[in-house]
């Protein structure tokens, strides 16, 4: 591998942190006003994504959170009125669902990461985003394999 392509690969990789960090930093900044933080908000988007209920241990995976942690973030949306946890067909489980007011709040995320996002991508073509894109799903994979011991 020559120097050049050495400094590209290690500057795209601090770039990829940066933006997420500052993606996300940027969000957490308009959602200040309604009392939310990523430690709320993204729980409450793997939720609403979710076509069946999620249940608190794959919640905890989607996060890359621990169990300990998400019960504490689950604790504090279910007093806060955003969510429930019903028991499902599998009683060893629980099912979180959100509630009406959870789905309003969750409208209201999705609005500000949208305009958050097209904020972020003015100036980006389609074109472009699809290359980065599939660029992206390529790290992922490498990195998906690499966590799951393989190389």
């Amino acid at each position: 591998m020559s120097q050049t392509e050495s400094s590209a690969r290690r500057r795209f990789a601090l770039q990829l942190g940066q933006t997420s960090r500052l993606w996300r930093r940027v969000i957490d900044r308009e959602l200040q006003p309604y009392g939310l933080t990523q430690a709320t908000w993204l729980p409450l988007l793997f939720i609403a994504r979710e076509e069946t209920p999620i249940h608190q241990k794959a919640l905890a995976e989607s996060l890359g959170l621990d169990a300990s942690a998400v019960v504490r973030v689950l604790d504090s949306l279910q007093k806060q009125g955003f969510i429930e946890r019903r028991e499902g067909n599998d009683r060893r489980f629980r099912e979180i669902h959100l509630t009406a007011l959870g789905l309003e709040l969750v409208e209201k995320v999705e609005s500000i990461a949208g305009q958050v996002r097209n904020q972020a991508l003015a100036g980006v073509s389609e074109q472009d985003i699809e290359q980065v894109s599939r660029i992206i799903n390529q790290v992922i994979s490498n990195l998906s394999r690499t966590e799951n011991g393989h190389s």
